[in-house]
């Protein structure tokens, strides 16, 4: 059972008086002339602060995702709602997290920003989560569970039952990546916020949507989280370009789909010439937009194609991925090249 989140959240950080914008002040009356932030009254709209609750992109997902507005979290990217649950639950020096390995780097790379150990439990038999081992290695000082799935670099689903036996069997905050799910056959952990209270959704616009460049992040969780979340950030940390693309992007989610489906196609396409290389050893299970390969000699094989110009990434410094590429899915066109290359290797 999850502890009470005043117990949870670090003490400063609850009794925090957060910045108030002039945004902020008069939320919910309708205004015309704008003599209170110090703008410059000309350049419109890009003048302006934007909305620092980016309400119309939530509105916007509140129909996509099937949660509530006030139940999302807009980020710069997917970093700032990584970096946020460190500030907000973590006391530098003091509490630790406990993450997945091999996983995303970034959980690892906040918890040194933040000075908080950061325990590392290795998954099992392909790449496969055992709950047991997770919760066995936390402490009365352990503050975060970190999941990633479907995971990064290793590509596949985590159990949905070893996941939900993490949530619920720690009494503090999980936080589940689901960065790639959108190119999973699974369905996401969004359907269990309502009964478990200690559970974050981080997903992104940078993958099935495309849009990375615009760096939105989103994270999905209990009203009281979400609030802490919208305490800590930045003002205004979502500026109005990225709002404005998102919106375009949201308002025909039907064509994400499309791209996504042209992508899987490709996905399965790209392995299967992929094992067929005499340079392959092993081609791991994905339901990302990318592989991960076993290959004979990673870093020559890595080197010999940058000077193709064509860029993998080698994931053989990290535990269990020994000689691994991790090989994202291009177009049709990119990833005929990426074979003509391997096949001349």
């Amino acid at each position: 059972m999850m502890k009470p989140l005043e117990q949870l959240v670090r003490k400063n950080i609850w009794s925090l008086a957060p910045y108030s914008s002039a945004r902020d002040e008069y939320s919910g009356k309708e205004a015309h002339v704008f003599l209170d932030a110090n703008e410059n009254p000309y350049n419109a709209p890009y003048n302006r602060y934007p909305d620092p609750l980016q309400r119309d992109v939530k509105k916007l997902l509140e129909r996509i995702k099937g949660v509530p507005a006030e139940n999302i979290f807009l980020g710069n990217g997917s970093d700032e709602a990584i970096d946020l649950p460190y500030r907000i639950f973590c006391e530098p020096g003091r509490d630790n997290v406990v993450s997945i390995v091999p996983t995303y780097g970034m959980y690892q790379v906040c918890a040194d920003i933040n000075d908080i150990e950061c325990r590392q439990v290795l998954l099992g038999d392909n790449f496969q989560l055992h709950a047991d081992a997770v919760l066995q290695a936390c402490d009365e000082h352990t503050k975060i569970i970190w999941l990633c799935s479907p995971n990064n670099p290793t590509g596949n689903s985590l159990d949905r039952d070893e996941m939900m036996k993490v949530v619920e069997g720690f009494d503090g905050i999980v936080i589940v990546d689901e960065a790639y799910i959108d190119f999973a056959q699974q369905l996401s952990l969004r359907q269990e916020l309502p009964t478990h209270p200690n559970l974050i959704i981080l997903q992104t616009m940078s993958k099935a949507w495309g849009s990375a460049a615009i760096r939105l992040g989103m994270a999905f969780a209990s009203k009281e989280i979400i609030a802490i979340y919208n305490k800590v950030k930045y003002p205004y940390n979502v500026n109005l370009l990225t709002q404005q693309q998102a919106m375009e992007m949201l308002k025909d989610p039907f064509e994400v789909d499309k791209t996504v489906k042209i992508i899987l196609q490709e996905r399965n396409r790209l392995m299967q010439a992929f094992r067929e290389l005499p340079l392959c050893e092993q081609i791991y299970p994905t339901d990302a937009n990318f592989f991960l390969a076993r290959v004979t000699d990673a870093k020559r094989i890595y080197d010999y194609l940058v000077d193709k110009g064509i860029i993998v990434r080698n994931r053989s410094r990290i535990q269990l991925c020994q000689n691994c590429l991790r090989i994202t899915i291009g177009t049709r066109t990119e990833n005929n090249e990426l074979l003509s290359a391997l096949r001349q290797y």
